[in-house]
């Protein structure tokens, strides 16, 4: 059975991955003019930012150690779960990019 640091460990880990990817995903899509672009960006930049949040956050819950007995469940909740809500806040949520106004760029 997982203890309360565990599972507080993990719910951590989920909030800090979902926002820092619901912000990612937001500035890519606000920023690229292509939406492959975007899309690209994600798949490939979200991921390595998870590394980071994950090592770093992990620490304090022993990812690795005796904490998790399953890492391929531990993963899914950690990375999987946190890009599906972000994604879909994004998408369902805001508004899109073409409703937002950004400032001008001066050259």
């Amino acid at each position: 059975m997982a203890s309360v640091a565990t599972v507080f460990g993990f719910l951590l880990i989920m909030v800090v991955n979902t926002v820092v990817a619901a912000v990612a995903i937001r500035f890519f899509r606000l920023r690229l003019s292509t939406t492959w672009g975007t899309v690209v960006y994600t798949a490939l930049l979200v991921p390595l930012l998870y590394v980071v949040t994950t090592i770093l956050l992990s620490g304090f819950i022993g990812f690795g150690g005796s904490g998790v007995r399953d890492r391929g469940t531990a993963l899914i909740l950690v990375w999987v779960v946190p890009f599906t809500l972000a994604v879909s806040l994004d998408v369902f949520w805001m508004p899109s990019p073409e409703e937002v106004d950004l400032p001008e760029q001066t050259r």
